[in-house]
């Protein structure tokens, strides 16, 4: 099973994932690779490969994945103290799942440039 068939089960609440927050349009969970003591992933439950294939109908699922983001930030404890939220588009900007999904890091001092 491809890891995008893996995060198309985890979005219709059929995968196994440590999931921190969830709504209609939305899912949160942790990553199994993290990068800093908190890594969570925001994923539409509706399969879009890439930031590159969002319409301007997606502005309100856009929204709402930076909304869950700030939710998941408040949640886990690093709202105050700071976190990052990243896309990866394609294989130069480092995205290795085509299921459109947001990063959310935190808790430890991040770097810059991120590399």
């Amino acid at each position: 099973m491809s890891i995008e068939e893996i995060f198309a089960q985890i979005a219709r609440g059929e995968g196994d994932a440590d999931v921190v927050y969830e709504s209609e349009n939305v899912v949160a969970f942790r990553d199994i690779n993290p990068q800093a003591p908190v890594h969570v992933l925001v994923i539409p439950r509706r399969q879009i490969p890439t930031l590159q294939d969002l319409t301007p109908e997606d502005g309100d699922l856009l929204g709402e994945m930076f909304t869950a983001a700030r939710e998941v930030a408040r949640r886990e404890g690093i709202a105050e103290s700071g976190y990052r939220t990243i896309f990866n588009c394609g294989p130069d900007g480092g995205q290795e799942v085509y299921h459109l999904h947001l990063h959310v890091v935190g808790g430890r001092p991040l770097k810059w440039p991120p590399g």
